[in-house]
């Protein structure tokens, strides 16, 4: 029986390569996606591109050692640095540039120490022949699994430029989506810190001040004061006398929680919980249904195979229940079944979602489908994230102006009674 020499895909994308027995190449492919590996090139073992093939394999290994000999693997990079690259990057290439000058041209003149340091390795390894993707598996904190195998399948199908644009579109739209959500999140955080912080400086400097005002000036001490001036008297000593112990346990809490959400099941609750949050479940629903269709779209239309791509976007999902709806469609998608099923059980996705999908699947223009799905909930992210602003703002300062109003008022009921019996 033959031996053929393979290089291949796994399903994580990592370039693999070895030897099969088999009738013919036909038979030999079909083995190996038995076998849950994409061949990108198999030959009989005599001819003159085997050993080609083994040279390359040999090349991949190669590199890799030495760009983990030059500790890239730690840099790290902002999304927006990243995003910037990509497009100037496409740009070039787009317009007729070789990707090594491209690469060169955007080191020179690129201001962040790290991105600087990237791209100028990456031009290094591309110059001594390895493949661009193949490069790019040296900075994993940089540049994730997404971003590789959507240049590895540009690569094999000629089509860089086409995919990094793509790549630059994908990077943009979740910027914006991500700013969108910090935006809703940050605002009710920020107002909730400076209602806290107002409270405590009332708390601990001016209500003591009053206290003393208080007794000097009402016979019998605290016993004339109104209710309420005694409870926030009596709540301020509490805070002077324990704050210490408070500091403690708010520190202790969050070490906890922190404890918690890194555990499988303090994560699940996490998430879950995320999704049924009263104004903020909704938004999270539609931001994760969104980043699914996109990422899934993005790399479908760039030509990763459908099993490889639902691995990836369950690894960038950003919640454990969309990541576990993503692996019953793998699971689906492997045995040859239709998506609908799983994401109609997971309880996430919407009807409309599931409907097109359905519609997607049976057209065979599912990635465009995806895509579509994606703009429009990305919409809903941004129409939602402004009325629950809208919602949020006036809301949160109420809340503050009634906390500091109760506090104000407890504190001048005293002494409006003794202005009143001056009076009379």
């Amino acid at each position: 029986m033959p031996k053929f020499h393979y290089l291949a895909l796994d399903q994580n994308g990592q370039e693999t390569a070895g030897d099969i027995d088999a009738n013919s190449e036909t038979d030999a492919i079909n083995i190996l996606r038995q076998q849950q590996l994409y061949p990108t090139q198999v030959v009989q073992e005599g001819r003159g591109d085997a050993s080609e093939i083994k040279s390359k394999a040999a090349k991949s290994a190669k590199s890799k050692g030495v760009a983990g000999g030059k500790a890239t693997g730690s840099l790290k990079v902002k999304g927006k640095t990243l995003m910037v690259f990509t497009r100037q990057l496409a740009t070039l290439i787009d317009s007729g540039l070789p990707l090594l000058r491209g690469l060169t041209v955007l080191g020179r003149q690129e201001p962040v120490p790290n991105m600087k340091k990237a791209i100028n390795t990456l031009a290094e390894s591309v110059q001594t022949g390895s493949t661009f993707s193949e490069s790019l598996g040296a900075f994993p904190k940089m540049f994730n699994k997404l971003y590789i195998n959507m240049v590895k399948a540009g690569e094999l199908g000629g089509v860089l430029e086409v995919v990094l644009n793509r790549l630059a579109e994908y990077q943009e739209k979740a910027q914006k989506l991500k700013n969108k959500i910090v935006a809703a999140m940050v605002y009710p955080i920020i107002v909730m810190v400076i209602a806290v912080v107002i409270m405590i400086f009332l708390m601990l400097v001016i209500v003591p001040k009053f206290e003393k005002i208080f007794d000097d000036m009402i016979q019998g001490g605290r016993a004339a004061l109104p209710k309420l001036t005694q409870y926030v008297i009596g709540f301020s000593r509490g805070i002077g006398e324990y704050i210490w112990w408070i500091l403690i346990a708010a520190a202790l809490f969050f070490i906890g929680w922190r404890v918690f959400a890194a555990t499988k099941g303090g994560r699940l609750f996490i998430d879950k919980t995320k999704l049924k949050l009263p104004l903020f479940g909704d938004v999270q629903r539609k931001s994760a249904i969104a980043r699914f269709c996109r990422t899934l779209g993005t790399l479908a239309t760039s030509g990763v195979p459908i099993l490889q791509a639902l691995n990836i976007t369950r690894e960038t999902a950003g919640n454990v229940i969309v990541s576990n709806a993503i692996d019953k469609v793998h699971d689906a998608v492997k045995e040859g079944e239709s998506m609908v099923t799983p994401l109609e059980a997971s309880g996430v996705f919407p009807p409309m979602v599931i409907s097109m999908v359905d519609v997607g699947e049976e057209t065979g223009q599912l990635p465009e489908m995806l895509l579509k799905i994606a703009d429009v909930y990305e919409d809903e992210v941004d129409n939602s994230v402004s009325a629950l602003t809208s919602l949020l703002e006036p809301l949160m300062i109420v809340m503050l102006a009634l906390v500091v109003g109760v506090i104000v008022m407890a504190l001048f009921m005293p002494l409006i009674e003794v202005i009143n019996k001056v009076g009379q």
